[in-house]
């Protein structure tokens, strides 16, 4: 597509003559023969970049540039002017105008100029993009209960300088509550050091975080600073904190205990300010009873423990985050925004997500590449997927029910159901494998509003309904 350059001058000779040059290097080129007419074709449909005499009939130049500035102050606007003078130039600049060029043009060096405005106009339109992408992952998204606790956590913690433990399955979002809590914190003017000590080589990882001297090891040609380096005056994340050898667990517990480490091959003590979060998807109890993480590691650094949840436990906030998900795609992508119909995101609610959020954007990601409308509706879901959702379907959370009997009714019908499925909705075997007469499971069933349509006269044996 040919970028739209919009010429101002009053002299018909030079508009066709610069419309003709521009067109000749692939520029779509429009003109107006007066500021007024200009600022017309500006509301109209914005140009790309604007050529402005300075001496015109009625507004001027610098009027125009003016009001150019309040409409659209992004667009690159270069001044052309066969009155050139330093203090006009020194005007226009300090208005806001790319560059100035006097008659008569030097078409080559004009077309230089052209070729840096534009691309300076697509530098700041990707840095905007860039910054409205960043603003958006350092965001949670969601209004549930669950999201509404996790937010009041990340608030209270976030401007102390206490080590903070995030835990929570893999695709929850541990990484977004770690830059929250730096983004909110008294140090979010440093650095925020990011390392993943899953990925990180075993023979590597020591290097990689507390730096080397020069011929500390064989390829070691210059010092390197390393992570808590710095991080100095910022957080350190440590991701993936369950999978550090006990070896590196033992240097990390020293430094957060003194604030001073040496580099990998030094003896010199280095003082550092760091701020610790970590993150694991690990159980740490677990990894301590099992010897593979150290327990007093564990007290360091859970000071400010931190639960992510699930996506199963705020399947409420799924619109929420497929909208997010659906406008971030369109940004991307030349595809446009699509729509999604109320009956996929219903179906959405019904899936357990066990990949959890990030598995829930790949979702959204597919159907919107894959989808060859604008809307998104059940025909287009993969053919697994409905029987997937209901057999998935993720049970009561029974600790939010108000009374003991709300929840142990919950809990009934969902053990019935699981047990019916299991031993495919047959009464009579279910009855006697969880140890209950036949009758009085058909009563449970009955008062727990569990039905079948096979069910309706006989059970799985064949054998007559009790009579209620």
């Amino acid at each position: 597509m040919k970028r739209k350059i919009l010429i101002v001058d009053d002299e018909m000779s030079i508009l066709q003559s610069l419309r003709g040059i521009l067109e000749d290097e692939g520029y779509a080129a429009e003109i107006a023969t007066s500021g007024e007419k200009a600022l017309e074709e500006l509301r109209r449909e914005p140009p790309e970049l604007i050529l402005l005499d300075v001496w015109m009939p009625g507004m001027d130049g610098l009027a125009v540039l003016k009001e150019i500035k309040k409409l659209s102050p992004s667009v690159p606007v270069i001044i052309i002017s066969g009155h050139g003078n330093i203090e006009t130039a020194v005007k226009a600049t300090k208005m806001g105008a790319l560059d100035f060029v006097e008659k008569p043009i030097a078409f080559e060096r004009l077309l230089i100029s052209i070729q840096n405005g534009l691309e300076l106009q697509r530098l700041e339109e990707e840095n905007r993009l860039w910054r409205q992408k960043a603003n958006r992952k350092s965001q949670l998204t969601g209004n549930s209960p669950a999201m509404e606790s996790l937010r009041d956590q990340i608030q209270r913690a976030a401007p102390t300088n206490a080590t903070v433990l995030i835990t929570g399955e893999n695709g929850t979002g541990k990484e977004l509550v770690a830059r929250l809590l730096h983004k909110h914190s008294l140090r979010s003017q440093r650095p925020m050091i990011e390392v993943n000590c899953a990925a990180i080589p075993e023979e590597l990882i020591e290097s990689e975080l507390f730096g080397h001297e020069k011929g500390a090891f064989t390829g070691a040609s210059e010092k390197k600073r390393g992570k808590f380096d710095s991080a100095n005056g910022g957080t350190l994340f440590l991701d993936e904190i369950g999978d550090m050898s006990l070896r590196t667990q033992a240097k990390v517990l020293r430094i957060i205990q003194e604030q001073t480490f040496e580099r990998v091959g030094g003896s010199r003590p280095i003082q550092v300010d760091t701020r610790i979060v970590a993150a694991t998807n690990k159980s740490l109890p677990a990894e301590i009873e099992g010897g593979r993480f150290r327990q007093d590691l564990y007290y360091r650094l859970n000071v400010i423990p931190i639960q992510v949840p699930p996506l199963r436990d705020r399947l409420q906030d799924i619109p929420l985050l497929v909208a997010d998900f659906i406008n971030e795609l369109a940004t991307e992508s030349t595809m446009g925004r699509k729509t999604i119909d109320p009956q996929v995101l219903s179906l959405l609610q019904q899936y357990s997500w066990p990949g959890n959020v990030r598995e829930l954007r790949n979702f959204v990601e597919r159907l919107t590449i894959m989808t060859p409308g604008q809307n998104i509706g059940p025909r287009d879901l993969p053919q697994n997927f409905c029987k997937e959702a209901g057999e998935s379907k993720p049970r009561n959370d029974y600790f939010s029910c108000e009374t003991l009997r709300e929840a142990r009714c919950a809990f009934e019908k969902d053990f019935l159901n699981h047990k019916l499925d299991t031993f495919n909705r047959n009464v009579s075997v279910t009855a006697s494998r969880i140890g209950v007469e036949r009758s009085h499971l058909y009563r449970k069933m009955k008062a727990l509003g569990i039905g079948d349509s096979s069910l309706d006269a006989m059970d799985g044996n064949g054998a007559e309904k009790p009579s209620s």
